[in-house]
């Protein structure tokens, strides 16, 4: 059942408790019910939150940033995180938590927990032209686009994207930062687009 929308000052109390206990918390920030975030928060800005992301078979599915003032509100004492919990210690017994080194990499670039988090994630994913997720403002959640950074200025990221449904050609897309809902970097995402991209485009 639905929650109703918790103000943003709620949110970010909650986001930093999670973060302090080192607990799962579930955000909801896009208007469908069936689709959430979960994880552990690592990191809070002025205007986002930096999450591990964790996805249903208990396992690090890559860093994702969210806007704190697009999400609807959280959910720290779920059955489902409970569930999500128990599966964690499964992935870590059988060596399968953290597939893509995400903790490693934050133990070894501490500074990407550190000031502007969208900044810092934008910089790294278009230094090591790594394939990024990026959620906007206009289309929340209805779409997003799975690309790779070409250009990034301090208002606008263009990016070449494609299509799951039409593999024919990239797409470029201008996107202002302000406009920016969530980003989604190195992990499951990242590796299927740095596949496709390579096998498909031959762009990496």
């Amino acid at each position: 059942m639905r929650k109703e929308s918790e103000s943003e000052s709620e949110n970010r109390v909650q986001l930093t408790m999670a973060k302090q206990q080192g607990t799962l918390i579930e955000v909801h920030n896009l208007p469908n019910d069936d689709y959430f975030n979960v994880g552990f928060v690592v990191a809070l800005d002025p205007v986002f939150c930096l999450m591990i992301s964790i996805d249903w078979d208990g396992k690090i599915n890559g860093l994702i940033a969210i806007r704190i003032k697009g999400i609807l509100y959280t959910e720290r004492h779920s059955d489902y995180l409970m569930t999500v919990s128990e599966k964690t210690k499964v992935a870590h017994d059988h060596n399968y938590f953290d597939i893509w080194q995400v903790q490693k990499f934050i133990d070894n670039h501490p500074k990407i927990t550190q000031g502007n988090l969208l900044s810092n994630l934008l910089n790294d994913s278009y230094e090591n032209r790594l394939p990024v997720v990026i959620g906007t403002e206009k289309y929340k959640g209805s779409d997003d686009f799975t690309g790779i950074i070409t250009d990034l200025t301090p208002i606008k990221v263009t990016i070449h994207y494609y299509n799951d449904h039409d593999l024919s050609s990239l797409w470029e897309y201008d996107i202002l930062r302000a406009k920016i809902d969530y980003l989604r970097v190195r992990g499951t995402q990242m590796a299927t687009g740095k596949q496709i991209f390579n096998d498909i485009f031959n762009e990496m």
